[in-house]
């Protein structure tokens, strides 16, 4: 990007992260503002406001930009506002997870920031819509949604992965393994008890590589269901995954398709979208291929479990 191509739209969510991954915002702002580039501060109070300010850049002729400064749900709401949009974006890491910015090779380091900026290279994202909610990275349907919600009903302000021993533990001893049936393009492929996962990216939480085929611009998202009825099987699970070995499983289904559908009797089924609480079911889930343009490391590979414990430690 040149200086005269326009502004860049800053885009910040001054609650979100540690005030580590705060002070890389503040302090790739500042270089940008040295090395010459008019940059336009937005201060969220909202997830509302992060997709209002990405939406107003989108059609704004005078932005070349946008950057965002956040975790997952303020990316996602910014990723919403540029959808179909050619603006590219960066992101500057400053959740907990940041599970988007770890698969494209981001980290929360100063000087990564400024090689992606510097280098330009641009890779297209997939976005995914469930009931007409965006999300760019992963939606989870059970276990997972009753965790995120737990973790959601007590959160105060930041939090970090501390905050989810207790919601993990509370969940894994009271968790009811429902019936859940799901379809990919029109096709029935399960219709049991299990944990359902629909997305974009091919690592979750502290790098579990879930969704181990997927790719975030091939147009696809990927399906991932554990069949499972007990606790001693969700531990199995657990093992598998960890040793990236559960996608060939028997008690594994695995596909990928752009319209995907969640169904279930059970009352009160819990979902989740990127984190956050996600809406009930059912749910019709539609891939948006190459949605946003994002900025990317050369090079760079997605963060596995080992790098992630290591940031997470300090």
């Amino acid at each position: 990007m040149k200086r005269d191509d326009g502004y860049i739209s800053y885009i910040i969510n001054p609650k979100s992260g540690a005030r580590s991954s705060r002070l890389v915002g503040r302090r790739f702002k500042e270089h940008l503002v040295k090395k010459g580039f008019h940059v336009r501060v937005a201060l969220t109070t909202s997830l509302d406001d992060a997709c209002e300010f990405a939406t107003d850049a989108a059609v704004d002729y005078d932005c070349a930009m946008v950057v965002v400064v956040g975790g997952d749900g303020t990316v996602r709401e910014v990723a919403h506002g540029l959808e179909g949009s050619d603006k590219p974006l960066l992101i500057v890491p400053g959740g907990t997870e940041n599970l988007l910015a770890n698969e494209l090779g981001l980290d929360e380091r100063l000087k990564t920031i400024i090689r992606t900026f510097e280098a330009g290279l641009i890779r297209p994202l997939d976005l995914g819509s469930a009931n007409g909610k965006c999300f760019t990275s992963i939606a989870g349907f059970g276990f997972d949604g009753k965790i995120v919600r737990r973790v959601s009903q007590q959160r105060a302000g930041h939090i970090d992965y501390f905050d989810y021993f207790w919601p993990i533990w509370r969940t894994f001893w009271d968790y009811k393994f429902n019936a859940l049936k799901v379809e990919v393009d029109g096709q029935e492929i399960f219709d049991g008890r299990g944990l359902v996962f629909v997305g974009n990216i091919s690592r979750y939480a502290v790098g579990l590589q879930i969704l181990h085929y997927a790719d975030f611009g091939d147009g696809l998202l990927d399906v991932c269901i554990y069949k499972c009825a007990s606790r001693v099987h969700l531990l199995k699970h657990s093992l598998m995954t960890v040793l990236k070995q559960h996608a060939s499983s028997g008690d594994v289904v695995y596909r990928q398709g752009k319209d995907i559908s969640v169904t279930s009797e059970a009352p009160d089924m819990a979902t989740e979208i990127d984190g956050d609480p996600g809406p009930g079911l059912p749910v019709q889930i539609k891939v948006i291929p190459q949605a946003v343009n994002c900025l990317v490391p050369q090079g760079a590979k997605p963060a596995g479990i080992r790098t992630r414990i290591i940031r997470a430690i300090g």
